[in-house]
């Protein structure tokens, strides 16, 4: 028997795409599996392999199919543990356990004039052979290949066992999941070769924080997959799979008109504002306004009846709400009124497939047109492959753009004063930088604004002074006599005139 008689014969008619059971992995299919073929799901102990073959009996039971469960490894009773963890009922599942302990325990059973696994191999498959013809189901899950593997003691005999399942299976209608948790030292290609599809799932410990889980599609025949990995979270109710995010996928028209900031004179500044579907990244020391910038964008949006999120990476809602009533913004009443939603991300918990998954939802859902990602700092301490961060924010922020969402980036440069480092360059990727720096005049610290790059747009080339008031942040005239800017350590030489005049608000100048 040939691999090339198992295939199906060309000409045949084009088969039906059938649910996984998970959302995301439909999206990452583009729609599901095709039925009554033969699928792998691989993965070391624990990756979640069984939740999903679950999922998927799950999906067919819900339709009202035959669904089988078929396991060598584990007991009934530790398959509705599982479930039961997930609120799932198995009452229309067929669960078949293949290895009942009174089969261990019966010393009759003892072959001995046959070689047990030679014995057992055969009775196996011939089990599973019985049990679906008398059940007769549309879906089938057969957990784990490595127990036959085991029995089969030999690559050839375990490759002639696999051939008969596939083989088997061939003639009927019926979709099968194989699950292997990859005990074997060498991968099995050959099990690769017999399946439709291969799904590959991977947990990886990380120094800190919750295990990292992810997925790839290695083979699908005749189906086009989204390549690449997919982090994914086991939650109660099964697998949370975050297909990776193709920017080129989302592209929705929109007036590229400017954002009001709700300050003239920083409009002003910026060339007329800062267009829908660009970024804007606000760069500086600590406490030097980044943030209330960004608020002030925020609950602009919400008078004009706009909807913004906040992803909050450093701080609590508290700190943030107190830095807004510092300076008179009443944030409050805009999240109340649901305008403006704060999020705080715990950068341990979240992988960057998950937190692009929040930005979709905050965008598809929620309808934001303003995000804020506060602060980049955050965003990267959390993520434990620096490498692809860039191409993973890359791939965001063309999404944001796309969708003619404006998107607020924070980045606390390290040192308040002298030389400034900046923990990465990510300028090449926004459409506008504003730095945002502390300058000395006459023995007082005081703070400058300057746009430093705009895609669009003609923006002015001068350095404002600026302060955080009770009653906002006021932006003053363009100054001229400056001198090291970009050395970290600003002085005006000018004449006091220009400066903005001193007041009781300064002491609530801080940010």
């Amino acid at each position: 028997m040939t691999m090339g008689e198992l295939e199906p014969q060309i000409g045949e008619p084009d088969t039906t795409r059938i649910s996984t059971g998970n959302e995301g992995l439909d999206d990452i299919l583009g729609g599901g599996l095709d039925s009554d073929r033969v699928y792998l799901y691989e993965g070391r102990p624990g990756t979640g392999k069984t939740t999903l073959a679950l999922q998927f009996l799950l999906a067919g039971a819900r339709k009202g199919e035959r669904t089988l469960y078929i396991t060598l490894s584990e007991s009934k009773r530790e398959l509705e543990v599982v479930a039961r963890r997930h609120g799932w009922s198995l009452d229309n599942i067929d669960v078949f356990e293949l290895v009942s302990p009174e089969a261990i325990l019966d010393p009759a059973r003892e072959q001995t004039v046959l070689h047990p696994a030679e014995m057992e191999l055969n009775e196996t498959t011939q089990n599973v052979f019985d049990r679906v013809r008398e059940f007769n189901p549309t879906r089938v899950v057969l957990d784990s290949l490595s127990e036959v593997r085991l029995l089969a003691q030999s690559p050839l005999r375990y490759r002639r066992q696999i051939l008969a399942l596939k083989h088997f299976f061939t003639g009927r209608r019926c979709t099968v999941v194989l699950l292997d948790d990859l005990s074997s030292a060498e991968n099995d290609l050959q099990l690769h070769s017999i399946s439709h599809g291969v799904v590959l799932l991977e947990q990886l410990a990380i120094d800190y924080g919750a295990e990292r889980r992810r997925l790839r599609v290695v083979k699908m025949r005749g189906i086009k997959f989204r390549g690449g990995f997919h982090d994914f979270t086991i939650e109660t109710g099964g697998l949370a799979i975050y297909p990776r995010l193709v920017a080129a996928e989302h592209h929705k028209p929109f007036a590229g008109d400017f954002t009001p900031s709700g300050n003239t004179e920083l409009d002003t500044l910026l060339g007329g504002g800062l267009e829908r579907g660009t970024n804007a990244l606000l760069i500086g020391g600590a406490g030097v306004g980044k943030s209330s910038l960004a608020l002030t964008y925020a609950v602009t949006a919400a008078a004009r009846g706009e909807h913004t999120v906040i992803f909050a990476f450093d701080e609590g809602r508290g700190t943030i709400n107190a830095r807004a009533s510092t300076i008179g913004l009443p944030l409050q009443e805009a999240v109340d009124s649901g305008k403006v939603r704060i999020q705080q991300i715990d950068p341990a918990e979240v992988s960057p497939g998950g937190f692009a998954h929040l930005v979709r939802q905050a965008v598809e859902v929620g309808d934001a047109r303003i995000v804020v990602i506060d602060s980049l700092n955050g965003y990267l301490n959390a993520m434990p492959d620096g490498r692809f961060l860039i191409l993973q924010m890359h791939e965001l922020l063309s999404y944001l753009s796309q969708l003619g969402v404006l998107t607020i980036l924070i980045l606390a440069q390290h040192g308040l004063v002298g030389p400034m480092d900046t923990p990465l360059d990510i300028s090449y990727l926004s459409d506008a930088v504003v730095m945002l720096r502390y300058f000395e005049a006459d023995g007082t610290v005081r703070r400058a604004l300057s746009v430093v790059k705009k895609r669009s747009g003609n923006h002015e080339h001068t350095i404002r002074e600026f302060k955080l008031t009770p009653t906002g942040i006021s932006v003053g005239q363009p100054l001229t006599q400056f001198t090291g800017i970009f050395t970290g350590t600003p002085r005006y030489i000018g004449e006091k005139e220009p400066l903005l005049a001193e007041g009781a608000d300064d002491k609530h100048g801080h940010h």
